[in-house]
């Protein structure tokens, strides 16, 4: 899921550099998208990774 974030930010850019503003603002909203859900899994994940340690 990082990896599509990361790809979707480049093309992002590209399309940027290109003049394709639209192209560019929907490849870099569906990237943040991805990487926020990213982040929220990471951060579920190690907290039930802890309380499974822990308990």
């Amino acid at each position: 899921m990082l990896e599509w974030a990361a790809i979707l930010l480049v093309i992002s850019i590209i399309a940027g550099v290109f003049g394709f503003g639209n192209l560019a603002a929907t490849a870099r909203g569906i990237a943040r998208v991805l990487f926020f859900l990213f982040i929220v899994l990471f951060i579920v994940l190690l907290l039930v990774a802890v309380i499974l340690q822990g308990g």
